[in-house]
């Protein structure tokens, strides 16, 4: 019997392939950053982007131009946005590749779980009924918590016995979205003009008005959900094997399972709190990765991160400059792009598989 050191029969990622990669998704979010943060209605230059940044770093590194009013709008309105697009585009990513291991189905997302959507009726009742407990931290916190908290409540529905299958926490996911979809469409029925506005925004999702205090909070967040999930990489590729054998080789599945979920649910409650549902990014950010380094989370989970950071990066970049004057919901250009996509993982997994099973 092999222990949690012993091999694991998983097609290694080629050495080659995985370094190219993180070079380049470095590399691009990189460009995206100083691209995006330059361009609005004050054009500032990637220059002096990078002057604004090596400058508050203490490095300035010979002559770079700089922007004599962009100083002020780079780090009050667009760094914290580009910030917490990077930060909120690797956790849903990380979540992603996380579900997908523990479901064993590259189809899985982190709204099977329903946190996505508890979220969304936290915030939405906030919104209805006037609730300004915590000021304009409200709606975050609500969100945050409410995600938080259907999260455990399927889970907890799903557990029979001190198990949980993963057809039946699928099952009861669907059951609980269609709950709380049902509780969104009263909600907006309860609301009124302005209520109803803000609920349609709050589900389309936004970067806009992202402010560092937000960022402050997410972050450190993130971060956490990301290094569990890291230290859980392991564990997962061990799951890939099959219930029984990672049983075998040592692995708690229930527990992992458990510490699986508690993280996704940490990572996406972080990331819709202040920015509303953002669809798809956990579903096809991961896939491709696994397309390009193979299944082994050690490599598939940062590289997620990363992914995703680079993919809602750009999304931001062409919400706000698509349209001169205004900001698209970030969330549809997500929806628009993934949901073509996930037709053809589709098509493609029935292809490959034979048909549906």
């Amino acid at each position: 019997m092999r222990d949690l050191d012993g091999p694991v029969a998983l097609p290694p990622a080629r050495p080659a392939r995985v370094t190219a990669l993180f070079a380049a998704l470095g590399v691009l979010l990189v460009v995206l950053g100083l691209v995006s943060a330059g361009v609005g209605q004050l054009h500032v230059a990637p220059l002096e982007v990078l002057g604004s940044v090596l400058h508050r770093l203490g490095l300035d590194l010979g002559p770079l131009p700089s922007h004599p009013n962009g100083d002020a709008a780079l780090w009050t309105i667009r760094f914290p946005r580009v910030v917490m697009a990077m930060t909120v585009g690797a956790a849903l990513a990380t979540a992603g590749a996380v579900m997908q291991g523990v479901f064993g189905n590259p189809l899985a997302e982190p709204g099977v779980v329903g946190v996505s959507a508890g979220a969304a009726v936290a915030a939405c009742s906030t919104i209805v009924f006037g609730i300004t407990l915590l000021g304009p931290w409200t709606i975050a916190v609500a969100a945050f918590v409410g995600g938080l908290l259907t999260t455990l409540l399927v889970y907890a529905l799903a557990r029979s016995q001190g198990r949980t299958e993963v057809v039946t926490l699928v099952l009861t996911g669907v059951a609980v979205n269609a709950v709380c979809g049902a509780g969104l469409a009263f909600l907006t029925f309860l609301g009124d003009t302005q209520a109803r506005e803000q609920i349609v925004f709050w589900q389309l999702g936004s970067l806009n008005g992202t402010r560092w205090p937000y960022v402050a909070i997410v972050l450190p967040l993130v971060l956490v959900g990301i290094g569990v999930a890291v230290v859980l990489a392991r564990r997962l590729d061990l799951l890939a094997l099959g219930e029984r054998a990672a049983r075998h080789l040592g692995v708690d599945v229930e527990r992992l399972r458990v510490v699986c979920i508690v993280a996704v649910a940490l990572l996406t409650g972080a990331a819709v709190a202040f920015c509303g549902i953002i669809a798809f990014v956990g579903l096809v950010v991961p896939h491709l990765v696994r397309m390009v380094v193979g299944p082994g989370h050690r490599v598939l989970v940062p590289a997620s991160a990363l992914g995703g950071a680079v993919l809602l990066t750009g999304a931001d970049l062409v919400a706000r400059t698509a349209v001169p004057y205004a900001d698209l919901p970030l969330g549809m250009l997500t929806a628009l792009v993934g949901g073509p996509f996930f037709f053809w993982l589709l098509r493609r997994t029935r292809r490959t598989a034979g048909g549906w099973a």
